[in-house]
């Protein structure tokens, strides 16, 4: 049984996504579990870029993997854990420089050539599917609590990050 290329790098992307997000949650140290969240985003863009969706994919990488880590390091470096890193191991080092070159070679394969037959739809899509005005009608219509409940929880994770900040300085 052969299996397409489409599906094997949807595996691979697979693989990688579920590896990342596993060392966000057992990595002891914020700051490489941060880092693991943003290959984690990147690889879910990449699942994106393979279901033809590259305006997502792009406000994937644009607001999650940009705005929002930047805002999560931002509220790990304010709560000064006071704790010097230790380095990280060199499997661990090695294992980030392996799926780095993969998520560049992933990129590079998909913005360099045109997708195989296989991952073509077959279905002719409505003309507006993946426009900005669609995703906004939907987002904002559909999704709108969903939307704002995130916002607030946010809004509160960086109030709760500032008042543990300043209960350490006192």
């Amino acid at each position: 049984m052969t299996m397409a290329l489409g599906e094997l790098t949807f595996f691979v992307v697979a693989a990688i996504a579920i590896l990342s997000a596993l060392a966000v949650i057992l990595h002891p140290h914020p700051v490489y579990s941060a880092l693991a969240l943003i290959v984690t985003l990147f690889q879910i863009a990449v699942l994106f870029l393979l279901l033809d969706a590259q305006m997502v994919a792009f406000l994937q990488i644009l607001v999650y993997a940009g705005a929002i880590m930047v805002l999560f390091l931002f509220v790990i470096m304010l709560l000064n854990l006071e704790r010097e890193p230790e380095p990280p191991p060199a499997l661990w080092r090695g294992g980030m420089l392996a799926l780095g070159a993969t998520l560049a070679f992933e990129f590079a394969w998909f913005f360099l050539r045109r997708a195989p037959p296989s991952l073509r739809r077959a279905a002719t899509l409505d003309p507006d599917y993946g426009s900005v005005t669609a995703l906004a009608r939907t987002l904002f219509r559909d999704h709108a609590l969903s939307f704002e409940l995130t916002s607030i929880l946010l809004l509160v994770a960086v109030v709760g990050a500032v008042v543990l900040a300043k209960r350490g300085a006192e």
